[in-house]
Order: C-alpha cells, then sequence, then structure tokens
C-alpha cells in the first residue's frame, strides 16, 4: 500500500504529534489506553519520525502522550453518556486531524461528521475509511458552513479536542452562542487550558506556526464563570488528568500523577460540557 508523504513545516505535520503521541501511549500504557487506529495510520505515513522517537524515553514526553490519552479518554466518557440519552445522535469531530474517536464511540445507531480545512481532509480521505454513517466536511471551522451538514434532529454531540487554544476568545464564544441557537438536542465538549497553562504549554507550538501574541487566545481560568455566555447553556467540567480515571491502577508512576495534579489544578486543564438545553446526563 502505497505511503501518505507529509512534509515538514505545514499543516498536515501538525496532525503528526497527537497521532504519534496517541500510538505511544498505547504501548506504554495499554491497560489505560487503546487506540486501535494510531498505530496503523503512523504505518501508512511517509514521515520521519526519528525526532519523535528520540523522546520515546523521556520522561516529560511520557506525560505528554498521557495527557492526550486522557483528553480523549474523557471526551469518550463524555459522548458515550450522551449517547445513553440519544443513541441516533450526530457525534461532531470539531477539527478532527486523523482522530477516528467517532468510531471509538459508535454505538451502530449514531451518525458522525468529521470537519477540519480542506488540506486535512484531503489526507484524513487518502489513511481513513469512512462507514456508512460517517461523512467528511472540508470546512474552516470559523465558516459556519458546515454546520449545514450537520443532522441535530435525533440529538447531536460536538467535541473538540485540542483546537480551541488556536481561536480567539470571541471566535469561540461566537461558534459555541451559533450552536446553541442551532441545536437545541445538543451538547459540545471540548478541553481547555488557563492563562498560565497556554503560555507554558503551548507557546512553543505556537511559536513554530507563526503565532506570538497569544494574549487573545482562549483560555479558561474560572469555566463556570467565563463561560456562562447564554441563559440557553448549562456549563460543567472537570479536571482533564484526574477528574475521570485517577490513574491509581494502570502502572502509571506517582511522579506521573503529581504532574496530573498540577496540570488540573495549576494549569486549570479542563474538559468542559456545554449542555444546550437543560437535560441533566
Amino acid at each position: 500500500m502505497e505511503k501518505i508523504k507529509i512534509e515538514k513545516n505545514t499543516v498536515q505535520e501538525t496532525l503528526i504529534i497527537p497521532l504519534y503521541g496517541r500510538k505511544m501511549c498505547s504501548e506504554k500504557f495499554s491497560a489505560l489506553y487503546t487506540d486501535i487506529y494510531a498505530k496503523k495510520l503512523c504505518d501508512r505515513l511517509d514521515y520521519d519520525f526519528s525526532e519523535l522517537e528520540k523522546k520515546n524515553n523521556s520522561f516529560l514526553y511520557e506525560f505528554g502522550t498521557l495527557e492526550a490519552a486522557m483528553r480523549q479518554l474523557d471526551i469518550i466518557w463524555e459522548i458515550k453518556e450522551y449517547l445513553k440519552i440519544y443513541p441516533k445522535a450526530t457525534i461532531v469531530n470539531l477539527g478532527c486531524g486523523l482522530d477516528e474517536t467517532g468510531k471509538a464511540c459508535d454505538n451502530g445507531s449514531c451518525s458522525i461528521v468529521n470537519v477540519d480545512f480542506p488540506d486535512v481532509i484531503n489526507v484524513r480521505n487518502q489513511l481513513i475509511s469512512n462507514h456508512e454513517r460517517e461523512k467528511n466536511v472540508a470546512c474552516d471551522l470559523k465558516d459556519y458552513s458546515w454546520m449545514n451538514e450537520v443532522d441535530g434532529s435525533n440529538g447531536v454531540v460536538f467535541f473538540a479536542a485540542g483546537v480551541f487554544h488556536y481561536f480567539k476568545r470571541e471566535e469561540v464564544k461566537s461558534l459555541v452562542l451559533e450552536l446553541s441557537k442551532r441545536y437545541e438536542k445538543g451538547c459540545l465538549i471540548f478541553d481547555s487550558v488557563g492563562k498560565l497553562g497556554l503560555k507554558l504549554m503551548m507557546s512553543k507550538i505556537l511559536k513554530n506556526m507563526g503565532i506570538k501574541d497569544v494574549e487573545g487566545l482562549f483560555y479558561v481560568n474560572n469555566t463556570i464563570k467565563e463561560l456562562n455566555w447564554s441563559d440557553k447553556i448549562k456549563v460543567t467540567s472537570k479536571g482533564y488528568m484526574l477528574g475521570y480515571y485517577n490513574m491509581k491502577s494502570f502502572n502509571i508512576r506517582s511522579f506521573h500523577r503529581l504532574l496530573a495534579r498540577i496540570g488540573d489544578n495549576v494549569m486549570k486543564m479542563k474538559i468542559n460540557k456545554l449542555q444546550l438545553i437543560f437535560h441533566i446526563f
């Protein structure tokens, strides 16, 4: 099978880091996390993984892969809870990259929509096969025309993993309010970090992307207060390192758990759930 070439310093390259992180976490912490898609996708790519492979045994890189895995596990947990109430809902992966969380949550009745930039969807189409209830939409998330491709009549759960860090605060607010107008049964799940977390964790990535000013970018220090944008939205949040799983039974080092507590409490790493009507899940 022909491999897909990924060039350095391209938008497509930004897809590799989280994908490779999920692959490594599956190998290092298999009792906690398994991503059956990540290794297969990495094997299909013509990309120099040598720099990432050098970091494999680095303690901080291990923690980074663990962080990416916990975020996915938490989001999967929330999606599955939503599907218990709306089993025929549409799952919408915002800024999907090469992530297959939709398939990981598939209950046999739901639909899946993956949304990302056209060049990203082009790579995805070459690497990943969709099933009959799944489709890809090539569109900038800030161009709301992609919403015309999303049927929310049986419920809809949107999620964004590692996406909104690159948005301005007002862009996230505008998107959320637009969703609240269109999807009365909807739910939006996304991760966030606080201002300190944005500067410490994201500064290098943002700099590599040519983004120098982090001041206007989206961060959340106080979830309930800062995301209270409409009386049509109910906001809840949990720490995404330890808010869902205590990590005590998965052969994870105690220092990793210490960093996890710092991440949740100091860096304000959260999984946020915005319910667009007042259902209790």
